[in-house]
């Protein structure tokens, strides 16, 4: 939607000063949400042909030294070579809705799709940081894919003054590592959604793409279990053989998990004990494993019935 004359829309001048603000608190990392990126995504996706970024609101909660983004909201923009302009009211509407859901997220920073950082995006996390005050508001910036040579990814950003003197459009970009959080329940989620996106491409065979059923669900994960289980033996035997330098750190983390499954084993003592205790588990594991394929046996020879029946 355009912003017409009258909009409450806020216009950013490149020569506008400054106002004095407080020092802002510099976060070190940044975790965010998938449903984030989704409504990012989706922004995108319905903005207008002449638009060649989207920006919008993220919302979450912030330490002193971390900032989680949770969700976030489309804002109402429009840049020129003279101007950029957002629209306040918007922005404040939509924040004070999310605020009557859930009062205990705030918002800690903005959002825009691609990767150019120019003065005008300057000049909106100047505004941004006027709202997060005292925090520093952080930037996120979404590369979708689309243009040739830009492949795509997520980065984060906070900024910093320039000059004896700062002004809002001069300020410098630092990164900081951004990490995609959420809990281990909603991994199968997230996969079906990125397998439905992937079934749907151009390239795949089928236009139309449709969820899986539990039992694919199930089966795909515990093909992509056999695959991890099959690449740490790969690796724990090339470094047996000499063949590739072990990694402490990957060593540490194999005993960590090996002594968690024989914990209960561990008053017997011995390795022979740790190593009959994680063969039992191994046994159970193929059990589990045994009877999901005997259950998807039993499913398809039911549907096979079914269909017998019906003809």
């Amino acid at each position: 939607m355009p912003l017409g004359p009258p909009s409450s829309a806020i216009n950013i001048q490149p020569a506008v000063s400054s106002l004095s603000q407080n020092v802002p608190r510099t976060p070190t990392s940044i975790s965010i949400h998938p449903v984030a990126l989704f409504s990012i995504l989706d922004h995108y996706l319905r903005r207008k042909d002449d638009q060649d970024r989207v920006i919008g609101t993220l919302l979450g909660t912030r330490t002193e030294t971390h900032v989680e983004i949770r969700t976030s909201f489309a804002v109402l923009h429009s840049e020129t070579s003279e101007q950029v302009a957002v629209d306040m009211d918007y922005h404040r509407t939509m924040y004070e809705l999310h605020r009557k859901v859930n009062s205990k997220e705030v918002i800690v920073g903005w959002y825009s799709t691609g990767s150019n950082l120019n003065t005008y995006s300057a000049l909106i996390q100047n505004f941004y940081s006027q709202e997060t005050a005292p925090h520093q508001a952080v930037h996120i910036s979404l590369d979708t894919g689309v243009e040739p040579g830009q492949p795509a990814g997520v980065k984060g950003y906070i900024s910093s003054p320039v000059g004896v003197f700062p002004k809002p459009e001069n300020c410098v970009f630092v990164p900081i590592p951004v990490e995609l959080k959420f809990r281990d329940s909603e991994r199968s989620g997230v996969d079906l959604l990125t397998s439905t996106a992937l079934s749907s491409l151009p390239s795949t065979s089928s236009s139309l793409s449709s969820p899986t059923t539990s039992l694919e669900t199930l089966s795909s994960s515990i093909e992509n279990i056999i695959s991890m289980i099959d690449r740490v033996l790969t690796y724990v035997r090339a470094v047996l053989a000499g063949e590739a330098q072990g990694d402490a750190a990957i060593g540490r983390y194999l005993m960590d998990i090996l002594g968690a499954s024989t914990e209960g084993d561990a008053d017997v003592g011995g390795s022979a004990a740790e190593m009959g205790g994680f063969n039992g588990r191994l046994q159970d594991t193929l059990m589990v494993s045994y009877l999901a394929n005997l259950v998807r046996a039993q499913a398809e020879v039911s549907s096979r019935l079914a269909l017998v029946s019906a003809a």
